[in-house]
């Protein structure tokens, strides 16, 4: 089954953007209601791209349809129906080995960079549930040589991980949006991943309460 979603390319697939921003707004907006035409002219896609990517939540349940709009009203499915879908490894577009901590690393970032996991949770919550000692990143690909110039490649188990961004991904900040952080952390398998998925959980409840 999953192959039949997957494409070869790297970067996020249209229906993750989509997803992605349904998320946003209804984990950080608390905006439950959405027109398909708005999204598409936001992102500058067809309807028929966004009726397709709202065709899984459907059949899961996830979102109600009216004939004016639909609604996510089940935030935590769409959730991990994200994340069982999202395949994080095939955004890798770069990684090293570096020799100084986590802190050291992210302080060297160039100001093209995006923090995704456990950096990302540290900045949105200011506090981490256990020690990490691996950065992730997202970075446009044109900004690739910035990264490479200031950490070249070394052979080792790698501590940065650089995923290529989407151009929309910028949009939302510095740090990756809660939701997709919240999906990376949940495919990630460091030993330390489950520590964070366990916090991450429960202030995902406390924000749907």
């Amino acid at each position: 089954m999953r192959s039949k979603f997957w494409k070869k390319n790297r970067n996020m697939l249209k229906k993750e953007i989509i997803w992605r921003e349904i998320l946003y707004q209804s984990l950080e907006k608390k905006q439950n209601r959405f027109q398909q035409k708005e999204l598409a002219q936001k992102f500058g896609f067809s309807l028929s791209t966004v009726n397709n990517a709202l065709k899984i939540p459907k059949k899961s349940g996830v979102i109600r349809t009216t004939a004016r709009y639909f609604i996510l009203e089940n935030p935590e499915k769409m959730l991990y129906l994200w994340a069982v879908f999202r395949n994080l490894k095939k955004d890798i577009i770069y990684q090293t080995i570096i020799e100084k901590s986590p802190q050291e690393i992210e302080g060297l970032m160039p100001p093209q960079v995006i923090f995704g996991a456990y950096s990302a949770y540290l900045k949105i919550f200011n506090q981490a549930p256990a020690d990490y000692d691996k950065v992730y990143v997202y970075l446009e690909k044109k900004y690739l040589s910035k990264i490479k110039e200031r950490f070249p490649e070394r052979k080792g188990v790698p501590n940065l991980v650089v995923l290529e961004a989407d151009k929309f991904l910028k949009n939302y900040g510095k740090i990756t949006p809660l939701p997709q952080t919240f999906v990376d952390i949940w495919n990630l398998d460091e030993w330390y991943a489950q520590d964070f998925y366990k916090d991450f959980k429960e202030r995902i409840n406390a924000i749907l309460a």
